[in-house]
């Protein structure tokens, strides 16, 4: 009798491939909207041009390997790959960076590995790194957030001026500011009290516009929880960790303060980074305890990378350092073989 050259897993559920993409897409709607309140339209002009060039490239490579191209486009993996690099470049961004980028997360991140399912580093992160490294003046220019005019930015870019401002055309006005993790390091004489009170970018807890962005996306990502589309370990271990690293090295707000738990849990893509990256089930360990072990590292290393690294934000270097370390963590985190006491491993 032949056998059947089917590869696995050969269950079937509801949960497909496509819709779990598609869930992930309408989860990332509430960070979307807050970053196009406080910021302007630049975020969804980077996650159109973003989208277009992502499944451009996603055809080529399918078109060069012989692959049918609907197929693999339907599964909507090239557009989430798309949104999540589209949201996490500064709004905006110049379009031949977003097509750097996409072709990097398309072509050498993804299909050069095999396509989806093989590539051992997130796509997004990875030329989310890229870029950072290459071009550290376009990718750490961000726009300066709208407070109800406060900060006499009360014209944001609208759709069309967001367009031309990609595109180089025009002569379009944007104001660009700091982040507030980037003030934050580069402070050192003011304590916390006194930054809070002399940078108008610092909110409540974060800064203006991020803490709204952050909530957003962690309300998108209780949703995926909802939906199951991903288990609690990984982005809990994360957050938990993160926020005991800046509970333990939190001095009271002195001027070499890291920042509070709240500070770090609601700046820069913090909430993006757990429900979004973090979860991202090809890159990340496999078994349960391994999930909390993956997260709770990369929640260490993102303090570690804010408060002694050289970049304000970590969560692409922390991901892509333990995609890294995701197949040894496996290995020491195999769950126990059914029907036996012990695993093969603890038993030697």
């Amino acid at each position: 009798m032949a056998l059947l050259k089917i590869s696995s897993p050969h269950a079937h559920g509801p949960m497909s491939t496509a819709k779990v993409m598609r869930l992930v897409i309408l989860a990332t709607l509430p960070g979307i909207l807050a970053l196009t309140w406080f910021f302007g339209f630049g975020t969804l002009s980077n996650i159109l041009w973003a989208s277009i060039s992502a499944l451009a490239f996603e055809a080529l490579a399918l078109k060069f390997r012989s692959r049918p191209i609907g197929f693999y486009l339907n599964d909507c993996s090239a557009l989430v790959t798309a949104v999540l690099l589209g949201i996490a470049l500064p709004p905006a961004s110049p379009i031949w960076l977003i097509l750097v980028g996409t072709g990097f997360a398309i072509l050498i991140c993804k299909q050069l590995y095999g396509g989806m399912g093989y590539n051992p580093f997130n796509p997004a992160m990875a030329a989310y790194v890229m870029l950072l490294i290459s071009f550290p003046v376009e990718m750490t220019t961000w726009l300066q957030p709208f407070d109800g005019g406060v900060m006499g930015n009360s014209a944001l870019l609208g759709p069309i001026e967001a367009l031309q401002h990609s595109l180089g055309l025009g002569s379009v006005d944007a104001v660009t500011a700091a982040t507030p993790l980037d003030i934050l390091k580069q402070n050192s004489s003011a304590t916390l009290a006194e930054l809070w009170q002399q940078t108008p970018q610092f909110g409540q807890y974060a800064g203006i516009g991020w803490e709204w962005a952050n909530a957003g996306f962690l309300l998108g990502g209780a949703y995926l929880l909802y939906r199951r589309v991903f288990t609690w370990h990984a982005p809990l271990s994360m957050l938990i960790a993160l926020s005991v690293m800046a509970a333990l090295f939190y001095d009271g707000g002195s001027s070499n303060s890291g920042g509070s738990p709240l500070f770090h849990l609601f700046s820069g893509a913090t909430m993006l980074g757990a429900f979004f990256i973090v979860t991202d089930p090809v890159t990340s360990a496999v078994s349960n305890r391994g999930r909390v072990v993956y997260g709770a590292l990369i929640g260490i290393l993102v303090y570690l990378i804010r408060s002694w690294g050289n970049y304000p934000d970590a969560i692409a270097f922390s991901v892509m350092l333990m995609n890294f370390a995701a197949p040894l963590i496996d290995h020491y985190t195999q769950p126990r073989t059914y029907g036996h006491k012990k695993s093969a491993k603890e038993s030697n």
